[in-house]
């Protein structure tokens, strides 16, 4: 979220200010962290019933939540390491750690769901357990990177000083982009609401094929914000153009490797989904969710590339209105009417979806071509 920062503090050959600016959003995140677990700890069934959920699915999703709010500094250190790491140049150390995370994540959270060997029988706490301890392994890989003396963006102890002018300076600068997050975060959370209505085997077909697709879109994702950090330090480097054509480089590019991952699971999407389970009842929903979400990667890949772009460049604003309006003002509504039809019924839900990666990718190219972010100051 500091990411436009210390992306120009890096253009401007300004390292040290970089790490500065990388350290105090580290401190920020940690202070955002502890009322959101306190209030996870405590309040998780509360926190269900403001969602809807029924008496059964408060018993037995408290556990999950209170594990996954209570850890939630994993989540958030992770991904803001990561900005720092990419505003460094260093886009390889973020890809890594998220590669960690992820692996582990899919690793552990079958072992502590069943109860696997040693491992103890969770059920659906398990895949919090597994989710928050894959997270935070990738949270030490990053923290021993970022104590290397040889790295591009060195943190030490001086830095960790708190500085409240650097505070409020890298806070201003994070507000939008945080609420970018919770934006899209937030639109999954509907989406499944949506889909409850259907019944446990939708919701977990649905769970397990959106995992699989999370998974898969890593790489594109690291490739966007290789492309948002060339953004930014071309910028600092009073390079415009040659920031421009980066963008659409990395959108080509991302464009049409995740549109070859996305006809792969179209073609190979039920003995994918079978790695994972082989319930009857669940495979056709996963293997539907994964299809007709995957239709969509081709436009996912240039949305992902265009709207981080924004970023940075230090408009963090663009992209927050365009995550709401496309996920929000027209995915979700989309998702309840399609739902409703009876040739769709759950299936809507996916095709929204789809819909939305392209309104995304379509609205996202068209703001980008005008340029005005080229004139943005941070």
């Amino acid at each position: 979220m500091l990411r436009p920062s210390s992306l120009r503090r890096i253009g401007e050959h300004d390292p040290e200010r970089a790490a500065r600016a990388g350290a105090q959003a580290i401190l920020l995140g940690v202070v955002v962290a502890a009322p959101i677990a306190v209030i996870g700890l405590t309040l998780a069934p509360q926190l269900l019933a403001l969602l809807g959920a029924s008496p059964d699915v408060r018993r037995t999703g408290a556990g999950f939540t209170r594990v996954l709010l209570g850890g939630n500094a994993a989540v958030l250190l992770l991904f803001l390491i990561n900005a720092v790491f990419r505003g460094a140049g260093d886009a390889a150390i973020a890809m890594r750690s998220l590669w960690l995370a992820s692996a582990a994540n899919m690793i552990l959270g079958p072992l502590f769901i069943f109860g696997v060997g040693p491992f103890p029988r969770l059920g659906v706490t398990g895949a919090a357990v597994g989710t928050t301890i894959g997270r935070s392994l990738g949270v030490l890989y990053q923290l021993t990177q970022l104590r290397r003396r040889d790295g591009r963006l060195v943190i030490r102890r001086a830095h960790l000083v708190p500085d409240p002018r650097e505070m409020w300076r890298v806070l201003r600068l994070s507000a939008a982009g945080v609420f970018q997050v919770l934006i899209g975060s937030a639109s999954w959370i509907a989406l499944i609401r949506v889909l409850a209505v259907f019944g446990s085997t939708v919701l977990a077909g649905y769970t397990i094929a959106i995992r699989v697709i999370i998974f898969a879109l890593l790489p594109s994702w690291g490739l966007s914000n290789a492309a948002a950090t060339m953004v930014g330090q071309n910028l600092g480097a009073k390079q415009p153009e040659r920031a421009e054509r980066a963008v659409w480089l990395a959108a080509f590019y991302n464009m049409w490797v995740l549109g070859a991952v996305g006809l792969a699971f179209m073609v190979l999407a039920g003995p994918i989904i079978r790695i994972f389970t082989v319930d009857a009842a669940i495979v056709p929903w996963a293997v539907s969710c994964l299809r007709i979400v995957s239709a969509g990667f081709v436009f996912f890949g240039t949305g992902m590339v265009v709207s981080n772009s924004f970023n940075g460049a230090g408009d963090t604003w663009t992209p927050t209105w365009l995550n709401l309006v496309c996920f929000w003002l027209w995915e979700v509504p989309l998702a309840g009417a399609l739902a409703r039809v009876p040739a769709f019924g759950p299936r809507g839900v996916f095709v929204a979806i789809t819909i939305a990666f392209a309104t995304m990718a379509v609205a996202s190219a068209l703001i980008f071509r005008r340029g005005r972010w080229k004139s943005r100051t941070v």
